[in-house]
């Protein structure tokens, strides 16, 4: 019985993914096996010695300690794609209130009084604003979420422009031909009248729009921000607001320093507050998670390679190790003197870490022994047997 702990309110189709025979779902547990959760911070928490896995229901990560979790042996999950409809919808909805200042009219009407129609008729000038059809969209990062922007965009009429050194063949496959592609961020932010969002927020990314890419920009473009908010110094982009090289910027990461600025629409963090997203949120997390603790199966990880193996009905051993040389010679060496035959073995690494699944035809009577001497091996994290 493995006990999952969920750290924010999970939609209950999610958790009907972990049987009850098999999970325990306790809010209040110390000790869990595994963890679910959305937003919450995870940063202050001290990670219980028996933690096995966290999952994500949610693309971002950065409420995560993942360098700690990493250190321990710990794979985290996130779900990407599960919100990608939801945000892309959201994104499509700034564009439009970036330009045509639908939020101020509307806003501006519930003030009126009087003869209320010829009013409205009167005063509407001063909400003229831009049609998207024919402009151009900068996309930069061409994940899920980009290529489903990039796409709908084209559909609406809208020459785009994408940026992405890391673009995966599963989303080379997605993205419309007709995308053009730039080869810096500073040639889309030059040729784009709205730029739009799509990447991690990471060490690397913090402040990818700096007063450096703001001043390579297109005069007068409308910048969406949908994807995190340290992604934009908010400082550089007041100071482009000012100077009018951004017309309107439009981002779902309230931040204090952003109100009160006309040229500012601030959303509360709307991006998958859907009930369709939480719900395949939730069920891809779980089913992550299940797959992991159930067979050692990884996919979709952070910070461990992706590894199937499918389950054959024999016993298997998940060894998480530093990506070294000679580990693999160290870990046979110690299936042989417990006289272990190997059936299947794969070996995955991403970065300083590999992992491994080693499929077994038969276990020691001792199985404790092949535990205790597989840790004796110097830069193994966790050892599990899986039956």
């Amino acid at each position: 019985m493995y006990t999952i702990k969920t750290l924010n309110q999970i939609a209950q189709t999610g958790l009907r993914k972990l049987p009850e025979e098999e999970f325990c779902i306790d809010p209040d547990t110390s000790c869990p096996d595994g963890i679910i959760l959305r937003s919450f911070d995870m940063h202050s928490m001290e990670l219980n010695d028996n933690l096995l896995a966290v999952a994500r229901a949610g693309a971002g990560t950065n409420n995560i300690p993942i360098a700690k979790c990493t250190a321990k042996g710990i794979p985290v999950f996130n779900t990407p794609g599960a919100n990608a409809n939801a945000v892309k919808e959201l994104v499509l909805a700034g564009l439009l209130i970036s330009s045509r200042r639908i939020i101020d009219g509307a806003a501006w009407v519930q003030t009126l009084e009087g003869n209320v129609e010829k009013a409205a008729e009167n005063g509407k000038k001063q909400f003229l604003g831009p049609e998207i059809a024919g402009k151009t969209l900068g996309v930069i990062g061409l994940g899920a979420i980009g290529v489903l922007v990039a796409n709908a965009a084209l559909n609406l009429g809208m020459n785009v422009i994408g940026y992405d050194p890391f673009l995966t063949l599963e989303s080379a496959w997605h993205l419309s031909a007709s995308v053009d592609k730039a080869d810096s961020m500073e040639e889309l932010a030059a040729a784009s009248d709205y730029i739009t969002l799509h990447i991690p927020l990471n060490d690397k990314t913090r402040h990818t729009f700096d007063k450096n890419l703001f001043a390579v920009t297109k005069k007068g473009a409308r910048l969406l921000n949908f994807a995190r908010g340290g992604l934009v110094d908010n400082e550089a982009l007041q100071r482009a607001i000012a100077a009018g090289i951004i017309s309107r910027y439009v981002t779902d990461f309230p931040d204090s320093s952003l109100l009160g600025n006309p040229n500012i629409i601030v959303l509360p963090h709307l991006g998958a507050s859907t009930p369709e997203s939480e719900e395949n949120c939730a069920e891809m997390a779980a089913v992550e998670l299940r797959e992991y603790l159930r067979y050692g199966n990884i996919r979709n990880s952070v910070n461990f390679p992706g590894c199937i193996v499918p389950y054959s009905g024999k016993p298997r051993v998940a060894i998480s190790h530093s990506n070294i040389v000679n580990m693999i010679g160290q870990l046979g060496a110690v299936f042989t003197k417990h006289h272990i035959n190997i059936d299947k073995m794969v070996n995955n690494s991403k970065g300083d870490l590999a992992y491994n699944i080693i499929v077994c035809d038969n276990l020691p009577e001792d199985e404790n022994q092949l535990i205790q001497d597989l840790y004796n091996i110097h830069s193994v994290l966790k050892v599990r047997i899986l039956k």
